[in-house]
């Protein structure tokens, strides 16, 4: 698909995760504390989705998520369904800046292979089903490269990484698979590990290889998840560099990975942050191929909820278009508002209207 108007990407997009109402939160405690049942609260879960599924399509988005509203993290809930994946709570959670996050994350404990029930997929039909043809159902993931990050990987089941890399590989192959056969035509693969690989230190990496063996390997990773995917599945990448309770886990521009990353992956479109001088400014696009990947421009910040100045915006829009063609980018936030069930630090209603304000100024640059 191509970044025209009405196609995904859209030209006022965004990242997916939403902020759990309170009847979730008050369910999962009680579902915890075994006062109701699973069902309980699956249904209290379905009852928020079509909500806010109604909401989006209402402030004018054309592509709409789920929320993320059934998960606890953005990444472990889908990672750990796989074969040979497991979740665990670990000594500390991961240091961003000003906190620690809630300690838990998964590890490999056998051969890695896609689970056919894995619970995502009957979710994603659910879903597809509450959006209609009224939008476009859009499915969020943890990118594969995430698997690459520090401690998940056993090296005694997987002492040879070009095996491991194999079998993530494949793995992927059959889940983009098998949300494509649920119906799934927009996917994006959340990568916070391809944005750490630009920060002066690595963050999350005990591998031993360099940066520029380690780029390599992600490109080649994601490439080989994608090279035969269906023509009409759109396929897009988020870097982030953390979203936990409005705080970031680290810094560093685009620049080391574009020429490899930006230039040569299969993807449909990038969903990159620009809310603000952590990501550095825009030259990486520079190596963004003409008429190639979309990319979306997070110039809106999901951290906080006062409106970013409109002409700041559109100025920083133009100052990217020396880039990449105007018709070949889209806006969105930074980031999801609630990459874990905590939500960063801004109400409900503003998260609303800072989307609401992103269909406005779309419509103003493209007409």
């Amino acid at each position: 698909m191509t970044s025209a108007q009405g196609k995904a990407p859209f030209k006022a997009d965004h990242v997916g995760s939403l902020l759990r109402p309170e009847s979730i939160h008050q369910a999962r405690k009680d579902f915890q504390a075994g006062n109701i049942t699973a069902q309980a609260l699956h249904d209290i879960e379905t009852t928020e989705i079509k909500r806010v599924v109604d909401k989006q399509i209402e402030v004018g988005l054309q592509a709409v998520t789920d929320g993320e509203f059934r998960r606890r993290f953005w990444h472990t809930d889908f990672l750990e369904h796989l074969h040979g994946v497991e979740g665990y709570i670990p000594e500390h959670g991961f240091k961003f800046k000003g906190e620690d996050t809630e300690a838990y994350d998964v590890r490999v404990t056998g051969k890695i292979s896609f689970n056919q029930d894995h619970p995502h997929i009957q979710e994603f039909i659910q879903f597809k089903e509450i959006v209609g043809d009224r939008a476009i159902a859009k499915q969020t993931i943890p990118s594969p490269n995430q698997l690459f990050n520090a401690g998940i990987r056993n090296l005694e089941v997987y002492p040879d990484i070009e095996e491991y890399t194999k079998d993530v590989i494949q793995t992927y192959r059959d889940t983009v698979q098998a949300f494509y056969d649920a119906g799934c035509r927009y996917l994006q693969l959340d990568d916070v590990y391809i944005a750490g690989l630009n920060a002066p230190e690595i963050p999350f990496n005990d591998s031993g290889h360099s940066r520029e063996e380690l780029i390599e390997l992600a490109l080649r990773v994601l490439n080989g998840v994608l090279e035969d995917k269906p023509e009409d599945l759109v396929v897009t990448t988020h870097l982030c560099r953390g979203n936990y309770r409005s705080k970031w886990a680290f810094e560093g521009s685009y620049a080391k990975i574009a020429p490899t990353l930006f230039a040569k992956e299969k993807v449909d479109g990038f969903f990159l942050e620009y809310d603000d001088n952590r990501s550095g400014d825009f030259e990486p696009l520079q190596h963004i191929p003409n008429g190639g990947p979309v990319v979306v421009l997070g110039l809106f910040t999901s951290k906080h909820g006062e409106l970013e100045d409109k002409e700041t915006i559109k100025a920083r829009f133009e100052e990217a278009t020396q880039y990449v063609p105007a018709e070949q980018l889209c806006l969105s936030p930074q980031c999801g508002f609630a990459s874990t069930h905590h939500g960063n630090i801004l109400t409900e209603e503003e998260q609303w209207e800072k989307l609401k304000y992103i269909v406005e100024i779309s419509k103003e640059l493209w007409g």
